[in-house]
């Protein structure tokens, strides 16, 4: 299976409504980062996801793009009666290796436990910062930046091994 899926401008403008909902009491208010922090960590995951060419986490991120698609051009529509379904240019993040599919595995273990402890307000910016960081994966631009990403979580995920292989301290 792989974790492509064309994203459009209706999935697009879903993904900024979220974005946005997000920032802007932020912006509004005292901008302290704690106010980010939820949607931040739901971010982190979603973007774990989307290194992921399969399994589950590439399933989800794949569906992500399908579900906002739907959604956003429905209400780009409803609210200004154009098509929101041209397609935008594909990106993927490509390269993760099973060493930094552990590191992957444990972020999103984190924030599960994160999600799980968290209050109502802070479970709804966690979803949304998951959906977010996914979707914005799917388009060239975002995934092009963090291109760099699979690889330092294979570096980190290896020397994580070679530390529990006890390479360099023997």
């Amino acid at each position: 299976m792989t974790a492509t899926s064309t994203l459009t401008l209706g999935g697009l403008l879903l993904a900024l409504i979220i974005l946005v909902c997000n920032l802007y009491p932020w912006w509004r208010g005292n901008r302290e980062m704690k106010m980010l922090a939820a949607f931040g960590k739901g971010s982190a995951a979603g973007v774990s996801a989307a290194m992921c060419p399969g399994g589950i986490l590439g399933w989800a991120h794949s569906r992500s793009g399908t579900v906002g698609n739907g959604v956003g051009e429905r209400t780009g529509t409803a609210l200004t009666g154009t098509s929101q379904g041209q397609g935008l240019t594909t990106g993927q993040l490509v390269g993760l290796g099973s060493t930094g599919a552990a590191i992957v595995v444990l972020t999103v273990l984190l924030v599960g436990l994160a999600y799980k402890a968290a209050g109502k307000k802070d479970r709804r910016r966690i979803i949304g910062g998951a959906y977010v960081g996914s979707t914005l994966c799917l388009t060239a631009g975002v995934a092009g930046i963090l291109a760099w990403l699979p690889a330092a979580l294979n570096a980190a995920g290896s020397g994580v091994v070679a530390f529990f292989q006890g390479a360099g301290i023997l």
